[in-house]
């Protein structure tokens, strides 16, 4: 009883995190308000300010961030490994956020010059008619900080993950949306795509079915779309069977926002990827190596027993 009183008077602590943002959901709708008296060229041009801001924030910090990336280089507890990300990732994030108002608000704003135009998508002419209400903006908010946000169908998940990908986009390092089918994949980055190109900014698909080198214009892209398994068989090609770097397609992995998140890693996560074929050459060699394991096996047994027994 005196919890759900608490509860009461309070909320619980969902809500309370979601109030601490609305001071940033204001500061957002301001700048919109201030952008709405630029021309098409003025609030493109607020990507390179952007971009030069954060370069800079970066620029201070990068002594650190190489410090911590020796050390993650170098360590192999996974523990530590961890830890280390995080504390790369809050680094970059530190620089991100002072300018997150600023680009979320280009992005509402130019959703609203957007308004009325026909869009062609996936080869259907449609009318854009999306301005990012505030709920969508506190998602956009929370998926920046690498959390879940979860969303009914048809409040406009699509739109919302356009903004932290464009916030991050503007480090010039990867970013990557990944989604359940290479249809939503095509979809959203035809549709959302509008956004980046109108802020300068470039978008690639990754699609099945692609040559090496049709994906590697794709993940040069500032934004990639794709599927999980597409994502993930290229990094198991890069890292197993690439022979040289010019054969690598992916550029690397910095950050991305995960579509689905439930299907994509509970669901489809119980489908392993496995990269196989036939070989040119016979590489049998489990009659000459099975005498060798079943040695080992019985040594190995032989010697845990009698130390077992010396230790009573």
């Amino acid at each position: 009883m005196f919890s759900l009183i608490l509860h009461k008077i309070f909320g619980s602590k969902n809500l309370r995190d979601l109030k601490k943002l609305y001071p940033v959901i204001d500061e957002i709708n301001g700048y919109d308000k201030e952008y709405q008296s630029l021309s098409d060229d003025e609030i493109r041009s607020k990507t390179a300010d952007f971009k030069e801001r954060i370069k800079k924030g970066i620029s201070d910090l990068q002594p650190k961030i190489n410090e911590l990336k020796e050390r993650l280089s170098s360590t192999f507890d996974q523990k530590d490994k961890k830890e280390l990300r995080s504390r790369i990732s809050g680094i970059y994030r530190s620089v991100l956020d002072p300018v997150l108002p600023e680009a979320y608000a280009a992005v509402k704003n130019v959703c609203r010059r957007l308004l009325g135009r026909k869009v062609n998508v996936c080869g259907h002419e449609m009318e854009w008619d999306m301005v990012p209400f505030d709920v969508q903006l506190l998602g956009a908010i929370i998926l920046h900080q690498g959390k879940i946000a979860e969303m009914a169908t048809g409040e406009g998940k699509t739109l919302v993950a356009t903004m932290p990908l464009y916030l991050n986009a503007l480090l010039g390092k990867n970013v990557h949306l990944v989604t359940v089918n290479d249809y939503l994949a095509r979809r959203d980055s035809e549709w959302m795509g509008k956004i980046y190109e109108f802020l300068g900014l470039t978008v690639g698909c990754i699609q099945n079915g692609m040559t090496p080198d049709e994906k590697k214009a794709q993940y040069q892209c500032d934004i990639t779309y794709g599927t999980n398994s597409e994502f993930g068989f290229d990094y198991l090609r890069d890292n197993g069977l690439a022979t040289s770097a010019d054969d690598i397609v992916q550029r690397g992995y910095f950050f991305a926002i995960i579509d689905e998140v439930d299907s994509i890693l509970i669901d489809e996560a119980r489908t392993p990827l496995i990269i196989s074929g036939p070989s040119s050459v016979s590489t049998h060699k489990y009659d000459i190596l099975r005498p060798k394991v079943e040695h080992l096996y019985q040594t190995q047994t032989m010697l845990c027993n009698r130390l077992m027994k010396e230790a009573k």
